[in-house]
């Protein structure tokens, strides 16, 4: 497929609801409003091509863009591309997936998880927190762990939405992870009720950090 028939393909798939949905959590009006596993099904079909991925994602049409993901090779991209990709999405939803799909699958990321948790790009920030985060959990040696909860206690309250959301998943991530850590964690999120009153669905966790903390707890146990 080239990049026509893959664009006349995903608008042929469009639905009113997903679109509508999509725009009331903060997407741009640049989308057809695809489900994701139509997404999925045409990745499938369409599997690994990077030139058509590069192509999907320069028309910064959401649904283009989630399907360039999936379809895009990580190791093909250099890394001034990767950096440029992750400044350019500010829908919330396809940043996720670029980071669960590409930047997990990036080779050295490291090399940009330092930088852009100090960078005044919200995204870039918010990509290195995610990053951060993972580290914390699965390989957290050489991060200093009391200098990371002494940063997000202080930058936390006044970081952007996007940067707060992945600075309290770190946060979490410590609590979890870190059992020596977790009092001071759950002190740290009471005092500064960060998500404390956001809305959950029936049978969903909180992302409030002690309710959390708690619940993962309670599951490993």
């Amino acid at each position: 497929m080239n990049i026509q028939e893959t664009l006349q393909t995903l608008e042929s798939l469009s639905d009113e609801k997903v679109k509508k949905q999509h725009l009331k959590i903060g997407a741009r009006e640049n989308l057809f409003g695809v489900k994701m596993g139509d997404i999925r099904n045409l990745a499938k079909k369409i599997k690994t091509n990077h030139a058509l991925a590069l192509q999907l994602w320069e028309t910064e049409n959401i649904d283009a863009r989630m399907l360039a993901i999936l379809i895009l090779n990580p190791k093909e991209l250099s890394a001034n591309e990767l950096e440029q990709m992750v400044a350019s999405e500010q829908f919330t939803w396809t940043a996720d997936w670029f980071y669960n799909y590409v930047i997990k699958e990036y080779p050295d990321k490291e090399q940009f998880r330092e930088r852009w948790m100090k960078s005044e790009n919200v995204m870039l920030a918010r990509a290195g927190w995610s990053l951060t985060s993972g580290r914390i959990a699965r390989n957290p040696e050489g991060i200093d762990i009391p200098t990371m909860l002494a940063r997000i206690e202080s930058e936390i309250p006044t970081a952007a939405p996007e940067v707060q959301w992945t600075m309290n998943s770190s946060l979490v991530q410590i609590g979890i992870y870190h059992e020596q850590y977790r009092v001071q964690v759950i002190a740290i999120a009471e005092k500064l009720g960060i998500y404390r009153d956001y809305p959950v669905s029936k049978g969903c966790t909180s992302p409030f950090a002690p309710s959390w903390i708690n619940a993962i707890v309670s599951k490993k146990k």
